[in-house]
């Protein structure tokens, strides 16, 4: 873990368990030279402690380089909580978390994520006030759905040479909270919506509001689509998926998308234009960051319309130095994090 803590040049790494509620938490810091850490807390199962925590590391890495492209005052952490099959007293394991948070002294600022809820950081704010996306906050889905939807529009005109999705096939996987929300969006603008989810409730409601075609899930990756949006789980690009897409570019919600960035070289090698994750799905951070600023929904829009600005320039730089966009996006991240 220490070895993956260096590569990823990440500051600390705390652990906690409180043997009343079950908690078992995970808090990595990566960076807190602009600001304190700011990134959601998981509430997943994982096959073992060393995957949560490295999940954890690679993700707070990611939020330093997407607040610092985004342009937020924060560096980048993530906590998780591993999901035990039985727990007693939800509300008590999330407020344990919560002075968990707080004994950290405001180093950390935590934030709603996957198998989280608003109830959940409602139960969190009991015990610390550095949190966000409580009910008072509203939901940061809807935003990061916005900013992901701004950012295909970027990448269509990028890669299609216009932004107008009217009639685009677009595939989505992944009907969560920020995947509908997208699709919702997508359809409004008359794109063809292919989506895959584990939940058959999800997908049927897809097919009745948004004339959606369901697809499975193992089965869409290589399904003909002009834009391909993953918006589930992470590490969905890897050398076997990728050399089954067909499609003309990747651009959605997920985390962690690639598995490397040699498989970032391999999409460009294939001529598909990739928009990095933590630059296009930057929306949600934009909310629980400046809600928790205090900022009015005013300044949270205009933070938005960034995102769409920020890919342009991205991807400008990749097609001038013939490089992967994501090469272009972790250097420049790293620019504005170290000063190199």
């Amino acid at each position: 873990m220490f070895a993956l803590m260096q590569s990823t040049r990440s500051k600390a790494l705390h652990l906690a368990v409180d043997a009343a509620t079950g908690l078992r938490a995970v808090i990595a810091i990566h960076n807190c030279d602009r600001g304190p850490a700011l990134g959601g807390c998981r509430y997943l199962a994982y096959p073992d402690d060393e995957s949560a925590m490295a999940d954890a590391i690679r993700l707070a890495q990611g939020m330093s380089y997407k607040a610092a492209l985004a342009g937020l005052p924060l560096g980048g952490g993530k906590a998780v909580i591993i999901r035990n099959a039985h727990v007693a007293d939800r509300a008590a394991l999330f407020e344990a978390f919560g002075r968990f948070v707080e004994s950290l002294d405001g180093q950390y600022i935590t934030a709603i994520e996957s198998g989280t809820s608003r109830v959940d950081m409602d139960c969190i704010a009991q015990a610390t006030t550095h949190v966000t996306s409580t009910s008072a906050h509203g939901d940061p889905a809807l935003h990061t759905a916005l900013g992901v939807f701004a950012g295909i529009r970027a990448t269509a005109m990028a890669r299609l040479g216009s932004d107008n999705l009217e009639g685009l096939r677009i595939a989505v996987q992944g009907l969560g909270s920020v995947g509908f929300a997208l699709a919702e969006h997508l359809h409004a603008a008359g794109a063809e919506l292919l989506v895959s989810d584990v939940d058959p409730g999800k997908l049927r409601l897809a097919m009745e509001q948004l004339n959606a075609h369901p697809i499975a899930s193992e089965a869409l990756v290589a399904t003909p689509c002009d834009i391909f949006a993953p918006c589930a789980m992470g590490a969905v690009l890897n050398s076997q998926s990728v050399a089954q897409l067909r499609c003309a570019a990747v651009a959605g919600a997920a985390n962690t998308q690639l598995t490397s960035l040699q498989v970032a070289d391999q999409l460009e090698a294939r001529g598909i234009l990739y928009a990095p994750d933590y630059v296009i799905n930057a929306g949600g951070l934009i909310h629980v960051a400046l809600t928790h600023a205090g900022e009015s929904h005013l300044a949270i829009t205009g933070h938005l319309s960034q995102i769409a600005k920020r890919l342009t320039e991205i991807f400008g730089h990749a097609q001038a130095e013939k490089r992967s966009p994501a090469v272009v996006a972790e250097r420049l991240a790293e620019r504005l994090l170290y000063g190199r």
